[in-house]
C-alpha cells in the first residue's frame, strides 16, 4: 500500500510518513546534544571530579600587602647634658653654722665661731677662752650624717680660764644645746666623756664625715706641760642628738 507524502513522493508501506522525517529532524537535535557533551567532558576535565555537592563560591585571592618599612628600634630618651667642670655646678646650700653652744648642768653658754685649719694642720681655735670655734670644713648640726666638732681652749693668757674647762665634769646623760644661724636650737644628749693623751686622740672618729650625726665638743685637759706650752691631754665629749619640745 502506499502513501502520498508532500512533495510528491509515494512513502513505502509499513512506514509511517512521519517517521523519517522526524528522524531526519532529530539528527540535527542529536548533533547538537553531541556537541554540548563534549563541551561538557572538557569542561569537567579542565576542572577536575565533580561532586554532588553544589559549587563553593569563589573568593578573590588577597593582594599581597605592601612591605612595611624596617622599623627604626626604640627611641632613646634624651639625656640632659651638663657641664660637670669645676665651678660649673651650684655649691649646695650650706647647713646653717652653729653660733651658741649651751650646757645648761654646767652652767656653760658660748658663742661659737666658724673656724677652719692652722698652717700645720691643726684646727684653729679662737684665742678668747670665751669662745669656742665650730670646724666649718665638717658637718653642721642640720647635716644628716658625721660629727659636728666644737672646741675651745681650756683657758688663754689674756682671758683667763675658760668655760670648756667645766666640760671634764659633765655626767652622761647631761643636755646639750647648739643653736644654728637660723634660730634652731638642736638638742643633744651626752653619750660619754673621754681624756685621752693629745698624741693618742682618735681624731679620725671626732672629725668623721660619716655615721650617724652627733656633737663632739673639745678642749684641752691634764698636766700643762711648760716646754711645749700646752696641756698633755684633750677631753672629749661626745653627744647624740634629740627631738623634743625644746628642739632637735
Amino acid at each position: 500500500m502506499r502513501r502520498d507524502v508532500p512533495g510528491g513522493r509515494t512513502a513505502p508501506a509499513g512506514r509511517s510518513p512521519g517517521a523519517r522525517v522526524a528522524r531526519r529532524r532529530a539528527r540535527p537535535v542529536s548533533a547538537a546534544c553531541a556537541a554540548a557533551l563534549v563541551a561538557l567532558v572538557t569542561t569537567t576535565t579542565a576542572c577536575g571530579p565533580t561532586s554532588d555537592a553544589p559549587p563553593a563560591p569563589a573568593t578573590a585571592t588577597p593582594a599581597a600587602a605592601a612591605p612595611s618599612p624596617p622599623s627604626a628600634g626604640p627611641v632613646a630618651p634624651d639625656v640632659p647634658v651638663v657641664d660637670a667642670s669645676l665651678g660649673a655646678q651650684p655649691v649646695p646650700a650650706a647647713a646653717p653654722a652653729p653660733v651658741r653652744v649651751v650646757v645648761p648642768d654646767l652652767g656653760l653658754d658660748m658663742p661659737v665661731d666658724p673656724v677652719g685649719v692652722e698652717d700645720d694642720g691643726t684646727m684653729q681655735i679662737p684665742g678668747d677662752a670665751g669662745r669656742a670655734g665650730w670646724y666649718r670644713y665638717g658637718p653642721a648640726p642640720a647635716d644628716p650624717a658625721g660629727a659636728t666638732v666644737v672646741a675651745a681652749h681650756v683657758d688663754s693668757w689674756t682671758t683667763g680660764v675658760g668655760p670648756f674647762s667645766r666640760l671634764r665634769d659633765v655626767a652622761p646623760g647631761a643636755r646639750v644645746e647648739v643653736t644654728t644661724s637660723d634660730g634652731v636650737v638642736h638638742a643633744y644628749v651626752v653619750r660619754d666623756v673621754a681624756q685621752v693623751p693629745k698624741q693618742d686622740a682618735p681624731v679620725a672618729q671626732w672629725f668623721d664625715r660619716t655615721g650617724a650625726p652627733r656633737l663632739v665638743l673639745v678642749t684641752c685637759g691634764g698636766a700643762f706641760d711648760r716646754e711645749v706650752g700646752h696641756y698633755a691631754d684633750n677631753v672629749a665629749v661626745t653627744a647624740d642628738p634629740v627631738v623634743d619640745a625644746a628642739g632637735g
